[in-house]
């Protein structure tokens, strides 16, 4: 396709320290570089400095924000909106749905096609108080109505949104990151040994139930370490509260947020990776645990079961939001023989690696920026029944 001008905006910016969304758009971007595109990331000021102005090909533009809860993405994603508007983009490419409260005004006055990519409920996330979780409710819908394209990055959204709304979606979801062989030597620095712990990694937010996991672990026999990793994310009072009960048991290790080498050494030591999330778009951290060949436990809301396929020594299930039902897979899968859990996880890598794929991602993205800019460029051309009649009948 023609190289086309694309601007993303939500996001706090490249590259990926945390969180899903930049991740995704990290691994997009660059590969749209790659294929002649020229695309600019809307960074939060301060984010990542010792970039400059570009990351890998990709442009990367500050603009200031507010530092408070809830106010803070909204901020820095309006002044992205505006602008975008200004600077003649062929895509404005909005990610999730707080940001895309926006994406009327880009409609009206920015001229842009508008691409809209949900990565979750937004709305129905436990760290918002109840006027945000209107405002998002708001933003849901524009969703549905305002933006050309609409992508999704599980079958689970893309079916909430033609059953809710009669909207049909773009599917381009997560790949497999890239994993080379993790450096287990520093695990030491934590006091951890390979194949003897088990992980959870992600933001200390309640839709991924942290504290459910810390309660069910409790009641888990033995003295293998619980190593979790990550830490607020707006969240402080919810996280002093999971201190609070990661003191309650001395296996429990809080070890706040870990990158790169540290990060791939706590995955690829792991003898489980668990994911007990109440809410999740495609998890990320699930298909990371997979590339490493790790064996997983996750609640059993759609989006996992859409990763995890069928059941067996690497891959369990638990109910989602059950305490005992947590503990009780815990104590199966910690008891379970290791060897034959890793000859299994090898083979469930091997599986995820070939559906998920950054790749085929980006092919699917270039689809749904194509037809964007087609309805746009089409939306944009006055029907013949509204020209002046002496112009309509020539």
């Amino acid at each position: 396709m023609n190289a086309l001008r694309i601007a993303m905006i939500g996001l706090r910016g490249i590259p990926a320290q945390y969180g899903g969304v930049e991740r995704h758009v990290e691994e997009l971007s660059v590969r749209l570089v790659d294929r002649g595109h020229d695309v600019t990331v809307f960074c939060r000021h301060g984010y990542a400095p010792e970039c400059g102005p570009t990351y890998r090909g990709v442009r990367l533009r500050e603009l200031p924000t507010v530092h408070l809860k809830g106010a803070e993405a909204l901020v820095h994603s309006g002044l992205g909106a505006l602008t975008a508007g200004g600077h003649r983009f062929d895509v404005a490419h909005f990610h999730a749905m707080g940001p895309g409260l926006f994406t009327p005004w880009s409609r009206a006055f920015g001229g842009s096609a508008i691409v809209q990519t949900i990565h979750g409920l937004d709305e129905q996330r436990g760290k918002w108080g109840g006027g945000a979780q209107r405002l998002l409710r708001v933003g849901a819908l524009l969703s549905a109505h305002v933006p050309d394209e609409v992508v999704v990055v599980s079958r689970e959204l893309g079916e909430h949104y033609r059953e809710r709304y009669g909207r049909y979606t773009s599917y381009v979801t997560n790949g497999v990151p890239a994993v080379t062989e993790p450096d287990l030597g520093l695990l030491a620095d934590l006091g951890l040994t390979p194949g003897g712990y088990a992980v959870f990694v992600g933001r200390m937010v309640p839709e991924k139930a942290p504290d459910l996991l810390l309660q069910a672990y409790r009641d888990v026999p033995g003295d293998l370490p619980l190593v979790l990793v990550g830490d607020s994310s707006d969240t402080d009072g919810y996280v002093a509260q999971l201190r609070e009960l990661a003191a309650l048991d001395p296996r429990v290790r809080l070890v706040g947020f870990r990158y790169g080498a540290e990060l791939a050494a706590l995955y690829g030591g792991a003898r489980l990776f668990v994911q007990p999330s109440l809410l999740e778009g495609l998890p990320i951290t699930l298909l990371e645990a997979a590339a490493y060949g790790v064996p997983v436990l996750a609640s059993d809301i759609p989006p996992h079961r859409e990763v995890v396929g069928g059941l067996d020594a690497a891959r369990m299930l638990f109910r989602a939001g059950d305490r005992d039902g947590l503990t009780a897979a815990l104590t199966a899968c910690l008891g379970a023989d290791p060897d034959v859990a890793r000859a299994a996880a090898r083979r469930f890598r091997d599986e995820v690696t070939a559906r998920y794929s950054w790749d085929v991602a980006t092919d699917l993205l270039e689809d749904a920026y194509r037809n964007a800019v087609r309805r746009r460029r089409a939306a944009s051309v006055p029907a013949q029944t509204d020209l002046p009649r002496e112009l309509a009948t020539r």
